[in-house]
C-alpha cells in the first residue's frame, strides 16, 4: 500500500494545477472542446489521488 500524500505534497500539487490552467486559460487563442475536455480529464486525474489522501 502507497503512503498517503502530505499536506505540502497535496498542497503542491494543487497550486501547481491552478497555475497551469491559469497559463491555459489566458495564453490560449481560443478555448474549445478539446481544451475544456482535457483540462477535465487532467483535473481528474489530478484531484482523484489528493483527496483520496485526504480520506486516509
Amino acid at each position: 500500500m502507497k503512503k498517503p500524500l502530505s499536506k505540502f505534497q497535496m498542497t503542491s500539487i494543487v497550486l501547481l494545477w491552478a497555475l497551469i490552467c491559469f497559463i491555459i486559460f489566458t495564453q490560449a487563442e481560443r478555448i474549445d472542446g478539446m481544451t475544456i475536455t482535457s483540462l477535465f480529464i487532467g483535473t481528474a486525474l489530478v484531484f482523484i489521488p489528493v483527496f483520496k489522501s485526504l480520506k486516509k
